[in-house]
């Protein structure tokens, strides 16, 4: 058997393997419903937003989750009106004290959120700045989802996808992003913008600082609540849940997966190398077999780049993109594969996890890259 046609079949193979027994992550068939039923009429929910310089966006989720739950913003050592903005619209602003050593700046927010809420509410709904909530529904739907057995409930909000750049990069983050975390019922992993846990959860876990020094929180998070016998679920939802953080040119799409794709690696150059040697073959390696001289070869390669791209089709679908993105998988993997190289570049030469003017991922002093494992 020829090189060629041994990797045609492994490419197949992959993307076999992906269709069959990756949960249907492509499917996109977890969804939150729109529909409320019915839900213990005596659940609270408290919303707490860290926000740091977010003035632009602040007033939206404030506005929609005031007469849905009560809404503490934790203001997170803001230099412009993000506070004013949102006590004006029905919020309870805390003001962040600065971070300790260990903390993630996040992290340190809600849980200073966390800190202030005198109640004890049934629920904290953890939510991002840029978040946009529809005028009711949202957390009633997110109450009922919980109460049907799950202790932390977690939605992939619609991104932003308007410019060219989003049109042909934002599906592929949420295709990625479900692809290495299927979503459904007993999930072990979570989205970030959106996610309701139960307060006697989060304080069996012991509270938001079991996982302080997480860059990528929500994953954490899951992963404390899986460990400590809770159930997760995640999904997307047919309610407008959206971000509306703009991401109007290719490199701040780029700068968004640097931040903490090589965390995701766990800062290991092993996993690096993995990662780069998986993503061409799974990726790159179909179109570069149409080029081959062996006939199998060349088929194999056009059968795995047409089930990635009907794999792709969904997600692609229901961001409402240009449906010739689809086939375009392969080019945009390698945007991808660029910037979490990038990742480690930053993270070795202690520039990684930088967020709102802080460097929040980098090299411990005096460890070499070689040590990272």
């Amino acid at each position: 058997m020829t090189a060629s046609r041994a990797a045609g079949l492994a490419c197949v193979g992959v993307w076999t393997c992906m269709a069959l027994f990756r949960g249907g992550f492509w499917r996109l068939r977890a969804k939150l419903p729109a529909e409320r039923k019915t839900f213990r009429p005596a659940v609270n929910v408290t919303a707490v937003i860290p926000a740091r310089n977010e003035e632009d966006v602040i007033a939206y989720p404030v506005r929609a989750l005031s007469g849905q739950a009560k809404v503490i913003v934790a203001d997170d050592e803001s230099e412009d009106a993000t506070g004013d903005i949102a006590r004006a619209n029905g919020a309870e602003v805390v003001r962040v004290s600065p971070r300790p050593a260990g903390w993630k700046g996040k992290l340190w927010a809600v849980a200073s959120g966390i800190r202030a809420e005198t109640a004890r509410p049934d629920y904290f709904l953890l939510t991002d700045a840029d978040i946009e909530y529809p005028a009711s529904g949202a957390v009633a739907a997110l109450i009922e989802q919980a109460e049907s057995g799950f202790d932390l409930v977690s939605v992939m909000v619609r991104l932003r996808c308007e410019s060219t750049p989003e049109k042909l990069l934002i599906p592929a983050f949420v295709f990625f992003f479900f692809m290495l975390y299927p979503p459904g019922a007993d999930a072990n992993a979570a989205a970030g913008g959106c996610m309701l846990i139960r307060r006697e959860m989060l304080e069996r876990i012991g509270g938001i600082e079991s996982i302080r020094d997480a860059l990528i929180d929500d994953c954490a998070l899951a992963q404390r609540v899986r460990a400590s016998g809770g159930r997760v679920w995640l999904g997307v939802s047919d309610l407008p849940i959206r971000s509306i953080r703009l991401y109007g040119e290719a490199r701040e799409i780029r700068a968004m997966i640097a931040r903490s794709a090589f965390a995701q690696l766990r800062h290991s150059g092993l996993l690096l190398a993995g990662t780069v040697a998986g993503m061409a073959l799974t990726y790159l390696a179909p179109v570069a077999l149409l080029f081959s001289r062996d006939p199998v070869a060349r088929a194999c390669g056009a059968m795995a780049w047409m089930a990635s791209a009907a794999l792709f089709r969904p997600t692609v679908r229901m961001y409402g993109a240009p449906r010739w993105t689809m086939f375009a998988l392969p080019g945009i993997a390698t945007f991808y594969l660029i910037a979490t190289v990038e990742s480690a570049i930053l993270y070795w030469s202690g520039k990684g996890g930088a967020w709102k003017g802080r460097v929040q991922d980098s090299l411990p002093p005096g460890r070499s890259p070689s040590a990272s494992h």
